[in-house]
């Protein structure tokens, strides 16, 4: 029905909008407004995948991802910021980039839409690091078998790259038999 906004920060906007439920009923809610963000998933010839570990400071600690970043370009189709985050945080480009799956983070309060990508056919490329938690971020190459249990024992807890590991691990399954 329309909403005012609270707040205008360099990545999100905090808005109070009010809505009508199903049942008709009129309410006000907080929302979170986002841009939008791809993650990509560099898969290696080797059955490695390429991760950062970066600090996270609404966390106050280090978390081990999948590259990603905001969609902040107006218009720029999802796969070429990809394609681009991919080259700025791992400094790696990929023959093949095909979507694996979209994903809301928090729908209770953001509208955030998530793309997550699978990169395959990977070649070195000079990165450029954006901003503190990338230039002291560390690039770590695991196996991707190994992910269900780096999962299980709380080594990656991040949504994004769980969701977008078991995907890969989803589509590798499925190539292979």
């Amino acid at each position: 029905m329309g909403e005012r906004t609270l707040h205008e920060g360099h990545v999100i906007r905090l808005a109070v909008g009010r809505f009508v439920a199903p049942d008709g009923t009129e309410f006000e809610r907080e929302v979170v407004r986002h841009p939008g963000a791809v993650s990509v998933v560099p898969l290696h010839d080797d059955g490695t995948v390429t991760l950062v570990r970066q600090y996270r400071a609404a966390l106050d600690t280090e978390l081990l991802e999948i590259p990603a970043g905001k969609r902040d370009v107006l218009d720029e189709p999802p796969e070429v910021t990809a394609a681009r985050e991919l080259a700025e945080e791992v400094g790696l480009r990929a023959d093949d980039l095909v979507p694996l799956g979209r994903f809301v983070n928090s729908a209770g309060f953001s509208d955030e839409l998530s793309l997550v990508f699978l990169a395959t056919g990977l070649s070195e490329v000079p990165n450029d690091l954006q901003g503190v938690e990338e230039e002291h971020m560390i690039v770590e190459r695991i196996p991707l078998a190994d992910v269900p249990a780096m999962i299980a024992d709380h080594r990656i807890v991040d949504a994004k790259t769980m969701i977008g590991l078991l995907l890969t691990l989803r589509r590798v399954a499925g190539e292979g038999g």
